[in-house]
């Protein structure tokens, strides 16, 4: 059961809410509570009777039971920088936005065990710092890491650049610390590899976009340091190139491939038409590239000489037209700042960009792709297709904008034909139409079309055991 958008927080509650966390943790003037309902894109607003700041696992605690015996719904938010409208409050609600902001700790590293604990507030960054000052790596990066927070990376199961080696986020946590919808407490904060003590309830938790509970805090997985990477841009023919090349990397250089991302030349020309001091890698344009990188604990040297040897070997069989290695980090840099400044500068663009966060397997990648711009093309002549993404795992950010269209425009914001058009090859092709992203609110029509009845009850079921009353983020995924 779904909480009433209309139902009011009686003023009591607000008042007893403040003797639990203080003056300081409680927002109730409209103008201040304004970034915690409006999402990241900027489209969509929602409302809220107060932001709650808990500074400590049993303050939540306490401020969820109080919400579980008054029936007062809870938006968990993070750094509400989600794609999918999970972390904001529903329009015309007043659900209670509780914010992590203020549980911003890391209580330990250890690196003798390759583990780091942090509360879920920890910005990304930062966890990737502290593991960086005892030579360890926390391997999620993602264009948002310097305001995105733990806590939202595994309640989206985020993905990123390094999936293709080191997994997605619920591959990079060992123990989670969650309140539950009744205020109970259930802390698993163990940094154990191997826990076979019946079912692995974390996993339940994570990507599940605070609709079960919240999470406080992880104990996260670390990776020796690298202490070599080399990345290259090479132009290749197509998509198809772009799959063989990444074949031929791996057998040249095995494990140590990072990331291989896909961007066609639309993407390229959005940036330098938007990004400030940005230019095309290399001298001619081609219409696909591929952005690798290779890290190991080899000499620099070595590496780049393994990458060379690879650029070499692929430019024999013609799988890529034209290549440049890095020369130093901060060239390294530039290359990676044109493919995470792609979605700055789609924004930056007019018309309606109709945005897409797909998985299909690996090897039907330029299958798709053929099939979705072919249909594009014939359903909205002049579609601009801005596709690009992490080839290594099967996910790309596949868009468009059809002429015409104009993101003012209601009626183009709320057309759902070109998504329509592009989710049902991803489901013919057995793909999914959220691959890192989430559902939240935008996607939950999408979710009742393209998943099965039964997984559908199972999901329903857990929500309704956890959850009874419908009280964690209400109107999210289901």
């Amino acid at each position: 059961m779904t909480p009433s958008r209309s139902q009011r927080v009686p003023s009591n509650v607000i008042a007893r809410i403040a003797d639990v966390v203080g003056t300081q943790g409680l927002i109730t003037d409209p103008a201040e509570m304004e970034p915690y309902v409006v999402d990241w894109r900027g489209v969509y607003r929602g409302t809220t009777a107060a932001v709650v700041r808990p500074a400590s696992t049993d303050e939540i605690a306490a401020v969820v039971r109080l919400c579980a015996e008054t029936g007062t719904p809870i938006v968990p938010q993070g750094g509400n920088t989600g794609m999918c409208m999970a972390s904001v409050p529903r329009a015309g609600s007043n659900d209670i936005v509780l914010t992590l902001a203020r549980m911003n700790r890391i209580r330990e590293v250890d690196p003798l065990n390759n583990t780091l604990t942090a509360e879920a507030g920890v910005v990304l960054a930062h966890i990737q710092q502290a593991a960086a000052e005892v030579d360890r790596l926390f391997p999620l990066s993602l264009g948002a890491e310097g305001s995105c927070v733990i806590g939202g990376n595994l309640s989206t199961n985020a993905g990123g650049v390094n999936v293709l080696r080191y997994g997605n986020t619920r591959d990079l946590v060992l123990g989670l610390e969650v309140v539950l919808p009744d205020g109970r407490v259930w802390n698993r904060l163990r940094g154990l590899r191997k826990d076979n003590t019946g079912y692995d309830l974390k996993q339940l938790f994570v990507g599940a976009e605070g609709t079960l509970g919240i999470i406080t805090a992880a104990v996260l997985k670390l990776f020796p340091k690298p202490s070599a990477s080399a990345t290259t841009w090479a132009a290749v023919k197509s998509p198809q190139s772009a799959l063989e090349l990444l074949a031929l990397l791996r057998r040249h250089c095995g494990d140590r491939i990072n990331a291989f991302e896909l961007i066609s030349r639309n993407c390229l020309e959005l940036v330098l038409r938007h990004i400030p001091q940005t230019r095309d890698p290399l001298v001619a344009p081609y219409d696909w590239y591929v952005l690798a990188e290779l890290a190991d604990s080899s000499a620099q040297e070595e590496l780049r000489s393994e990458l060379e040897g690879a650029l070499e070997a692929s430019m024999d069989t013609g799988l890529v037209l034209d290549a440049t290695l890095a020369e130093s980090g901060s060239q390294s840099k530039a290359l990676w700042r044109i493919r995470e400044s792609i979605p700055e500068a789609a924004r930056s663009e007019p018309g309606m960009l109709y945005r897409h966060d797909i998985a299909v397997a690996v090897s039907a990648i330029p299958a798709f792709i053929r099939e979705a711009h072919e249909a594009l093309d014939q359903r909205f002549p002049g579609a601009n297709v801005i596709c690009f993404g992490h080839l290594g795992d099967g996910n790309l950010h596949y868009n468009a904008y059809v002429p015409g269209r104009n993101r003012t425009d209601a009626a183009a914001r709320d057309a759902h034909d070109v998504t329509d058009l592009v989710y049902d090859i991803v489901q013919r092709y057995g793909g999914s139409f959220s691959a890192e992203h989430g559902v939240g609110l935008a996607k939950i029509a999408e979710l009742k079309r393209y998943k099965s009845e039964v997984e559908l009850d199972l999901m329903r079921a857990i929500k309704r055991t956890l959850d009874p009353q419908g009280l964690m983020n209400p109107g999210k995924v289901l």
